[in-house]
């Protein structure tokens, strides 16, 4: 996505990954590890963003995505304010662009932007004044990139910094998730070795986005020897949609239990970006079973928004 880095190939955004320069997500991965001892405490980095205003510029409900970033600027020791399209002026009818204008011209020049539609954080980052850095927090079905440098993160800490040795399954709903396209551009930019995605056709994406992909509706084939399976959110609505015939009908086939789950390599991680609908995608006895990442991945986040923040920002 072009407007995302300057000339001399540093970020001056961040919207999505897909395209982003290897050298450039593997510094923001390693800097993040490098802050995770600073992510739940202390002192050590609250003047990194010191009188710096930051607004979480939510239109679309979130808790671990707000509440991360929130926790991560005031780490950073920055101004936080906390933007609620419900009780603001977009209500009136004001316009995404004039939220920004208005906010910038009380002199705030950080966005953490959440939105319901493909493409408005771009389209906010190009109307924004030179200087100030949009951050998307997940945009319609197209980008959750701090999501995916999250699972990244948890991949590398749990597998090693080798990428091409992996053999990374995804399972569920990819046509409909930010979080599905997110990780496999990062997957495909860390050049992982072997990349597989596993779903009923209803709800696998057409034109190039599973492209380098193994695909299949088998999950016990699909899971054969895999290093990590991250399980995504089966979206309810998808069934009165008529993209799947029944809750019962989608566990059944591509739910993952403990059974399941020995078709993976025994030191196998499992990973979820949450909310977990438990009994559905995935059972109580793997989501907080030994293999399960979930918690993990939650606490990731806080360091990987503070190694953007920072980067963006400080």
């Amino acid at each position: 996505m072009s407007g995302q880095l300057d000339d001399a190939g540093k970020l001056k955004h961040l919207l999505t990954l897909e395209g982003m320069p290897r050298s450039v997500l593997e510094a923001l991965l390693k800097r993040a590890d490098a802050l995770a001892t600073h992510a739940h405490g202390g002192n050590g980095m609250r003047g990194v963003l010191h009188g710096k205003a930051v607004c979480t510029l939510f239109f679309e409900a979130s808790t671990r995505t707000r509440c991360s970033f929130s926790l991560a600027a005031q780490r950073l020791g920055a101004d936080l304010l906390n933007f609620d399209a419900s009780t603001a002026s977009t209500t009136k009818g004001e316009t995404d662009v004039d939220t920004l204008k208005t906010l910038e011209a009380m002199g705030v020049h950080g966005f953490i932007v959440r939105h319901k539609m493909d493409g408005a954080v771009a389209a906010l980052a190009r109307a924004a004044l030179p200087g100030t850095v949009l951050i998307n927090a997940g945009d319609g079905r197209s980008n959750h990139p701090t999501q995916g440098l999250l699972d990244m993160l948890t991949l590398q800490q749990a597998k090693g910094p080798d990428f091409s040795a992996m053999k990374v399954l995804i399972v569920g709903d990819v046509k409909h998730s930010r979080v599905a396209r997110s990780d496999l551009h990062a997957l495909h930019a860390l050049r992982t070795g072997e990349v597989r995605v596993c779903g009923p056709a209803s709800l696998l994406p057409g034109g190039d986005t599973l492209r380098g992909c193994m695909v299949g509706d088998d999950l016990d084939a699909m899971l054969d020897g895999v290093d990590a399976v991250m399980m995504l959110r089966l979206q309810r609505e998808r069934m009165v949609e008529g993209l799947i015939t029944s809750l019962e009908d989608y566990h059944r086939d591509f739910g993952l239990t403990k059974a399941r789950l020995q078709h993976a390599a025994p030191d196998a991680i499992v990973m979820h970006p949450g909310p977990m609908n438990r009994g559905i995608e995935i059972t109580d006895d793997v989501a907080d079973g030994p293999q399960s990442r979930v918690l993990q991945q939650v606490a990731n986040g806080v360091a990987v928004r503070m190694a953007v923040l920072e980067t963006l920002l400080g």
